[in-house]
């Protein structure tokens, strides 16, 4: 498949927040100020600009070196000897917020498990279009199919094609009850590791062939939620009508209708329609191009036999994906949803069928990634990714064993996805003209980060960080041991020679990403993980000419008391070996 092209979409002005139109950017317009951008149209001032896409750069451009993953991931990587795989036999106990729930996630047990092999593509794929496009046939089709599935609850609540036995894979996966063959007490988990896009791609194909089969259509397909282009960013309407199917009360009722979606979700959340729409291009640059400087960054961290589950985050599951579980699911922790059902909490999200549509962008970014014409290697070969297996129902109600490496091309499994225009692809904040450093309130006040550690974010916290050499070089910005409760939403940001108290706008060139997770079960409360940033293109938004350190700034989002920081350094970028992973 061709790499995607650097093309981006621009929007005219507020008035047409969600009206499409087709200003055409050359990603090569390298001379233009940070206040214009190059349109088919001729030159428009930036602040003019919806989404505000300035300083435009060249895909070829989008990463500048394939850099290593952390050495706290590489020591996981090197204790991988077999593939890990989920025990069925001995489904047990779900949780939240590590109490036992009074609901049994456990699938309908079966002696009988075939060895899925996929059927012969289709000479037409079936294609999955953006939901906030989808025509009123399509909508009585997916409605009907969904009522069916929900039908088969009351008809034959065992049937594993049923709504809630399709819901309840996801929460006996997530929240505790699998456990991995040969280990007893440890979680079998399809979080917080390379396991997270192929579980979810295989979660969604075996659900809509289901759906398919239910109305008797092959060529069905499931919807996606389009909202990383600002023509998607609300909550599409098939999905907000009382009377639908689709429709699931329990959601946040202030993120209904018009309310533009938040990609960088906090608790206290930008009132300005532009400002969401402006940070969310920003968070998807970052999380799909600039904070990704290797593989495992964006995939997650290697997951083997015998491991301790959640080893780290890849950038899409711990940014946008998060965010939207937390923004569409209840926020009133009454006792019946305190747990923040149904997508703010992994065991109850797939009782939404807004769940499945979210999933399906989640899936298609990991398809663009692949497509991206960057450095970046793509495909990890290692036989513990791509031997890992998981067990699903299939839509003859079949207990079918899938592997990783059947589902790294979606094409071959059946599917495409109906083009969008990409307007975070050519995304650029504007530069920094000035020394942010040397502008900080009394920097030498700012203390050196080996005085500090560990760090409780109970509030922001500023350090000064040494680099590894000075000026501009390849760097990457690693946090490790980052320690947190693993029952609470847990968010923090992360800015780089960043003077300003006001941390609302991500639409900066000191923004350098996030860390996020949706509230979900352990054996241990507190759990910990690391992350590492590419610094690599912030530098070239920034002056560090003559810096030998940085002031990293790090802004707790949610519940920062709970979460501690053991390590912050910056260490030099090395390239990617085929040994790796």
């Amino acid at each position: 498949m061709a790499s995607l092209q650097a093309s981006c979409i621009l929007f005219a002005k507020p008035s047409k927040l969600f009206t499409y139109h087709s200003f055409q950017v050359s990603c090569n317009a390298k001379k233009a100020s940070s206040q214009d951008v190059e349109t088919s149209q001729g030159r428009i001032d930036r602040r003019n600009v919806l989404i505000g896409l300035g300083g435009l750069y060249g895909a070829s451009n989008l990463v500048s070196n394939p850099l290593a993953y952390a050495d706290t991931v590489k020591s996981e990587s090197e204790k991988c000897t077999d593939p890990v795989k989920p025990d069925f036999k001995n489904c047990g106990t779900a949780y939240a917020e590590n109490d036992p729930l009074n609901i049994n996630c456990c699938p309908p047990d079966s002696d009988n498990i075939i060895d899925y092999e996929l059927p012969r593509p289709p000479q037409r794929l079936r294609v999955r279009q953006p939901a906030h496009m989808v025509g009123k046939e399509y909508i009585a089709k997916y409605e009907e199919a969904v009522r069916l599935m929900k039908e088969l609850d009351k008809t034959n609540p065992n049937d594993p094609r049923g709504f809630m036995q399709q819901a309840n894979v996801h929460c006996a996966y997530c929240n505790g009850p699998h456990e991995q063959v040969g280990h007893k007490g440890l979680d079998f988990q399809v979080h917080e590791s390379w396991l997270f896009f192929p579980f979810h791609r295989w979660y969604l194909y075996f659900y809509e062939r289901i759906l398919g089969s239910l109305i008797g259509d092959p060529d069905f397909a499931l919807p996606y939620w389009n909202w990383d282009h600002p023509a998607g960013m609300t909550m599409p309407p098939i999905f907000d009508n009382p009377r639908s199917p689709l429709y699931d009360a329990v959601r946040d009722p202030n993120n209904r209708g018009s309310a533009v979606v938040n990609l960088n979700y906090t608790s206290s959340e930008p009132t300005n329609d532009l400002t969401l729409v402006a940070n969310n291009l920003r968070t998807m640059n970052s999380e799909m191009i600039t904070s990704v400087n290797n593989t495992l960054q964006f995939m997650g961290a290697p997951y083997c036999d015998g491991s301790n589950p959640r080893p780290g985050m890849g950038t899409s599951e711990r940014g946008s994906h998060t965010a939207i579980h937390i923004w569409v699911g209840t926020k009133d922790k009454t006792e019946e949803h305190k747990y923040n059902e149904d997508l703010g909490n992994f065991y109850s999200a797939g009782r939404d069928p807004l769940f499945y549509c979210h999933h399906g962008n989640v899936d298609r970014m990991w398809t663009i990634w692949r497509e991206l014409d960057t450095p970046v290697r793509k495909d990890i070969t290692s036989p513990n990714y791509l031997n890992a297996q998981f067990l699903f129902y299939d839509e003859n109600a079949r207990l079918v064993r899938v592997k990783v490496a059947d589902c790294v091309d979606q094409e071959k499994m059946g599917y495409t996805y109906q083009y969008m225009p990409i307007p975070w692809l050519c995304y650029r904040p504007p530069k920094e003209e000035a020394e942010a450093k040397a502008r900080i309130m009394k920097i030498s006040d700012i203390p050196n980060v080996a005085a500090v550690l560990p760090i409780t974010l109970k509030n922001t916290v500023r350090v000064l960080v040494p680099k590894s050499a000075k000026g501009k070089v390849s760097e990457q910005l690693v946090i490790e041991d980052i320690e947190r409760d693993t029952t609470k939403f847990i968010k923090f940001d992360v800015f780089v020679n960043d003077e300003d108290e006001d941390f609302e706008a991500l639409d900066r060139a000191e923004y350098a990403g996030t860390f996020a997770q949706v509230p979900h079960r352990t054996k241990n409360e507190k759990s910990k993980s690391s992350i590492s940033l590419d610094l690599t293109q912030l530098y070239d938004n920034i002056d560090v000419t003559d810096d030998d350190t940085i002031v990293v700034t790090i802004v707790p989002r949610s519940n920062g008391e709970d979460i501690t920081i053991g390590g912050i350094k910056i260490v030099p970028a090395s390239s990617e070996s085929n040994d790796d992973y």
